[in-house]
């Protein structure tokens, strides 16, 4: 895929035109070498990211990050590290993990067996956190937990189970705050400078890459988590990303979205019941 592109802008406004159309070709480049799909990622958060490789890479413009993108694979490794990562941590929020205690767990006891789908993994913190807190509650066993991420870099680090031991206490504050009924450091051994949590956590997990942007329905599932991850998408795609959990959802299965996320302007709305406003969650009823 050649790229030509007139570096003779001058104004303001040129320059603004060519970085948006050397972005606009990366991302069309990379559809169609390596078919990872973020054309409809919301444009702000992606140019910050797309810059912060352009710098760490040496390269002088977005084209020049191109063109090492399209015949260097372990670039294209980087920057899909840089483009896909968002920030987690464990027991993150603490109020929403300690809402699943009060008003999900309750629910999911009812069920023989309970599918689960934390959708764009990462490193897989959220993961983790949700099988200690089942485990506390006693349904973990009866649980098949799914941790899909588009990229399988983060994918084999997060099946490790190893964290930064000098995130424990900030993790140790976060499990407290949500309800946990042990102690934390019981869950991890400290080893290696890192904390390696126990093998046990994830036995009923089924770690796989799932592209939200274009793979479609693989399972159905009785409670599906994605936090902070659609706040990188343009509306256009946040709407079919949500028709995508809606179709994956049992009926009365529940939707775990992010602080800052909603089903609003999705066209979903009156298919749902709003369980907690604060915590977004929400109940499929139609």
């Amino acid at each position: 895929m050649a790229v030509q592109l007139d570096h003779q802008a001058w104004t303001p406004e040129g320059r603004l035109e060519t970085e948006q159309l050397e972005l606009q070709l990366l991302l069309e480049g990379v559809y169609r070498q390596y078919g990872f799909d973020f054309r409809e990622y919301a444009p702000a958060s992606l140019k910050r990211r797309v810059w912060r490789r352009v710098h760490a890479e040496g390269a002088r413009s977005i084209a020049g990050l191109l063109e090492r993108v399209l015949h260097d694979a372990d670039v294209m490794e980087r920057l899909l590290l840089d483009l896909s990562i968002s920030v987690t941590s464990m027991f993150r929020d603490p109020s929403f993990y300690a809402a699943l205690r009060e008003q999900i767990v309750p629910v999911l006891r009812t069920y023989p067996f309970t599918r689960i789908w934390v959708a764009g993994c990462s490193t897989g913190e959220e993961v983790y956190s949700l099988s200690i807190l089942l485990r506390e509650e006693g349904i973990y066993d009866r649980t098949r937990i799914y941790a899909t991420d588009i990229n399988e870099a983060v994918l084999e680090r997060a099946q490790k189970g190893v964290f930064p031991l000098e995130k424990m206490k900030e993790y140790t504050e976060n499990y407290i705050r949500a309800g946990g009924q042990r102690s934390f450091s019981e869950y991890y051994l400290a080893k290696y400078e890192g904390a390696l949590f126990e093998r046990t956590l994830t036995e009923n997990v089924v770690w796989a890459q799932h592209n939200l942007v274009q793979d479609r329905l693989f399972n159905t599932f009785n409670l599906i988590l994605c936090r902070n991850v659609m706040i990188y998408f343009d509306r256009a795609l946040q709407s079919r990303v949500h028709q995508l959990f809606y179709d994956s959802l049992e009926r009365f299965g529940i939707l775990a979205l992010g602080h800052k996320e909603s089903i609003r302007f999705t066209g979903l709305e009156d298919r749902y019941e709003e369980l907690d406003t604060q915590e977004k969650l929400y109940r499929k009823v139609k």
